[in-house]
């Protein structure tokens, strides 16, 4: 069984490149034209712009692919977390595993067994958490 919560997005990072890339040869090609007509300082502008928002579509992209993906084995349920690019993945014995609202962040749900403990649910709505909960709790009992 596996459930994949992921971040909700409209544009995706090789949309929002060629996105980027078209505002790119618009920009710069009326810039260019303006340049050309002897305003010099709408091409140096026109780059500024372009770079600032660049940055920011690059803070986007960075995270426009971050999810949860909860699966659960024969022997342990897994949790991998994806943040900007960096994977992050905890396993826990199936048997010990316990599934609470989080101490720390109580919108969150908590997975602990041992020692360790992971929050999962940042990007599924604070209503259907609960339910998650329930459904992952069902699944570790009924197997």
């Amino acid at each position: 069984m596996e459930w994949r919560l992921r971040r909700n997005c409209s544009v995706t990072p090789a949309q929002l490149g060629l996105l980027y890339a078209s505002l790119c040869v618009v920009s710069l090609g009326v810039a260019g034209f303006f340049w050309t007509q002897g305003a010099t300082l709408v091409l140096p502008f026109a780059a500024l712009e372009l770079l600032a928002v660049g940055a920011a579509f690059l803070v986007y992209a960075r995270h426009a692919a971050d999810g949860e993906r909860i699966r659960l084995l024969a022997h342990a349920l897994v949790v991998e977390q994806e943040t900007a690019g960096r994977l992050q993945r905890r396993e826990f014995a199936r048997e010990w595993v316990r599934v609470e609202p989080a101490a720390v962040a109580p919108n969150l749900i908590e997975v602990r067994a041992g020692g360790e403990s992971v929050q999962v649910g940042r990007f599924l709505r604070a209503e259907l958490r609960p339910a998650l909960a329930r459904e992952i709790r069902q699944a570790l009992h009924s197997g």
